[in-house]
């Protein structure tokens, strides 16, 4: 019988969801897979990416508290987020300044094919 996701430190319900969206359907899974592979999984699910959800899952597969994460090691799992992130990054998941840069039409348009004439 397999254990339920939500016995990982950390993970409750809801992400237990959110992993089950994604086909990962159990705690020895997720950790087979790995913090980053399986919350690239979330992602490519259709899951938003965030930050503090990335460090509790990293935290909770080593089973430490979720606010355990700090400093230096904080700041490499911030790297691998954004790398992770930025790999399955699509059109609408913009951040930052792009993403304010294209809401209000800096970012210059893309070329458009010209125009069929008749």
């Amino acid at each position: 019988m397999s254990e339920p996701i939500s016995t990982i430190r950390n993970l409750g319900p809801a992400t237990e969801a959110a992993f089950h969206r994604a086909g990962i359907h159990s705690a020895e899974a997720l950790r087979a897979m790995g913090a980053d592979n399986a919350y690239a999984a979330l992602l490519r699910a259709g899951e938003r990416a965030h930050f503090i959800a990335y460090y509790v899952l990293v935290m909770g597969l080593q089973g430490r508290p979720w606010n355990d994460c700090t400093g230096d090691e904080k700041v490499a799992l911030r790297r691998r987020f954004d790398a992770l992130k930025a790999a399955h990054a699509t059109k609408d998941d913009r951040s930052g300044l792009e993403a304010i840069l294209d809401r209000i039409g800096v970012v210059p348009a893309r070329p458009q094919p010209p125009a069929e004439r008749r």
